[in-house]
């Protein structure tokens, strides 16, 4: 077999990764060019903000006047595929982008190189509507750039079957055997368990404490959350590593609904900005259990790292969660329900039972790691991306 060349594009890239998608593709990059094949990988990183010296980085000119971030996007699109049509040498056999804010250029690389265009399926604009509060009329301008790039991409990959599922539901026009699941995945090297407790001593988190670590956004659940915690064992304390709201009223009401949770708990500490990954492990590894609050959800990488940290997962049952974690094995699953008061009197519950059950939490954090590490890594999902990749070339 012949290498293979990539171009890989995405909004993320370290050190400017905030979210899921940034994650996936960091991992995937590395596990495609470590991977284990008669020949091998190559790729090229084209990302948002700016020159840096791993990645093909772009930035709009500063001298321009302000846009819609949305038409931003799509210029700096336009110069990802200049760039690459522009290659010399090795150039990209495929185009893989990853969210609407590279789905464009992958398709107008698909369009100008006659190259095939694959889509990793992270989140979609219509099962977001929460977004146009972000974005604005630049909703409407991500939504026609998904469709559009979903309607001509050669391959469409989603990080679980639910994920897959809601593609098809939402783009009913799409042949399903273009969309193929490939599980999202965790370095389980990288999250593993950290018996340190040098932050938790530091920052004074005193006594058994739940963690939620995520953006503040409509998808995430956080304010349900927090409205479940007033019926939630006052013994156990609640850590929140949560920031970069999505818009201001989001954000504003996150800020008030732990200001009041504080009015009633001593135990309630709250992180805005990310953490170290250091920091981060060894939460993972103390808490008496992860939370995932989410009302949407592909996959959710972040119940996969608080597993590989031996740390049991309280979950909303929606998207791919179900089949990250599972019920009774390596966590609860919670029902979700559009009645507000039920989903969190219910997700409150669940918590109050499993926090009782120490044996539980325990048999739950050694199944979670044991089942990241076997069924989640990322040389099976390089394998199954390199196989993929190599179909759309014959």
């Amino acid at each position: 077999m012949s290498a293979l060349h990539i171009g890989m594009i995405t909004r993320e890239w370290p050190p400017k990764v905030y979210g899921g998608a940034g994650v996936h593709v960091n991992n995937l990059v590395a596990a495609l060019r470590s991977h284990h094949s008669e020949h091998s990988v190559s790729v090229d990183v084209h990302c948002f903000d700016g020159p840096r010296t791993d990645a093909f980085g772009y930035e709009l000119d500063p001298a321009l006047p302000p846009i819609n971030p949305a038409l931003a996007t799509m210029l700096i699109d336009h110069e990802i595929a200049m760039a690459m049509g522009r290659a010399l040498g090795e150039r990209a056999q495929i185009a893989h982008s990853h969210t609407w804010y590279a789905n464009f250029a992958g398709e107008l690389a698909r369009r100008a190189l006659e190259i095939p265009h694959v889509i990793t399926a992270h989140s979609l604009e219509p099962r977001r509507p929460w977004k146009a509060e972000q974005l604005g009329s630049g909703y409407a301008i991500s939504s026609w750039i998904e469709e559009s790039s979903y309607r001509n991409a050669d391959a469409i990959i989603a990080v679980s079957d639910g994920m897959r599922e809601d593609v098809l539901e939402s783009y009913p026009f799409l042949d399903p055997s273009r969309v193929r699941t490939i599980h999202n995945g965790v370095d389980s090297a990288h999250f593993a368990p950290r018996h340190s407790r040098d932050f938790i001593e530091a920052e004074r988190i005193n006594g058994p404490f739940a963690l939620f670590v995520g953006r503040i956004t409509r998808q995430k659940g956080l304010s349900h959350l927090l409205r479940a915690w007033r019926s939630v064992d006052s013994e156990l304390g609640l850590v929140i590593a949560a920031g970069s709201p999505d818009e201001p009223t989001i954000g504003k009401e996150i800020e008030g609904l732990i200001a009041e949770l504080k009015e009633s708990r001593k135990n309630v500490h709250w992180f805005p900005e990310m953490l170290s990954h250091e920091n981060l492990t060894e939460l993972l590894t103390h808490a008496e259990m992860f939370l995932c609050p989410s009302i949407y959800e592909p996959l959710g990488i972040v119940n996969l790292e608080a597993m590989a940290c031996e740390c049991p997962v309280v979950a909303s049952a929606v998207g791919g969660i179900p089949e990250v974690l599972v019920h009774g094995v390596t966590g609860d699953l919670v029902p979700y329900s559009k009645d507000a008061r039920d989903f969190e009197s219910d997700f409150a519950q669940t918590i109050n039972l499993l926090f009782a059950d120490d044996a539980r939490r325990e048999r739950y954090g050694k199944a979670g790691r044991e089942r990241v590490r076997t069924q989640f890594n990322w040389d099976r999902i390089a394998s199954e991306t390199v196989s993929l990749y190599r179909s759309l070339l014959h």
